[in-house]
């Protein structure tokens, strides 16, 4: 697809809704093209259909890879906070015929696959930090986000 008609459809969609930044959608695009790169080296170089969990695992490896310890707090100024923030966009972009679609695809497949925010931070963390934390039963600290928002705390284990 040609930059300017996915731009296009972005803006189309934020029309109808404003939950998740343009920027967000251009870097789904990029992290649907490192996890079908990655299927296909894992293929016998065959490009397929990736599932829900692959492109999450994909769209999470990407943002570690990109963006670092800043990846959390990016995606949350992105309106990018869970699992089924991403299936939601690529929902959007499949009703703008920008995604393709097979009749097995649901939003349900990108349901808390696994703690979004978490798996954005916790490699960061200082490993004696984890320990202490898992041992105690504790939760992350509660972040405020871009705006002044808080962040709900996500426990670790």
């Amino acid at each position: 697809m040609q930059a300017m008609q996915f731009e296009q459809s972005v803006l189309t969609i934020l029309k109808r809704d404003k939950r998740f930044d343009a920027q967000a959608y251009l870097f789904l695009k990029e992290a649907l093209d490192f996890t079908l790169k990655r299927v296909a080296e894992g293929n016998n170089g065959q490009a397929r259909h990736v599932t829900g969990s692959e492109l999450l695992e994909g769209f999470r490896d990407l943002a570690l890879d990109q963006f670092g310890p800043m990846a959390s707090t990016l995606m949350r100024e992105w309106g990018v906070r869970k699992c089924l923030d991403v299936g939601d966009m690529v929902f959007h972009l499949i009703e703008e015929q920008v995604f393709g679609r097979q009749d097995s695809d649901r939003r349900e497949d990108f349901s808390e696959a696994f703690d979004f925010e978490e798996s954005l931070i916790r490699p960061f963390l200082p490993r004696r930090k984890i320990a202490l934390l898992e041992t105690r039963g504790r939760e992350l600290p509660v972040t405020p986000a871009p705006g002044g928002r808080v962040s709900s705390p996500q426990t670790l284990g």
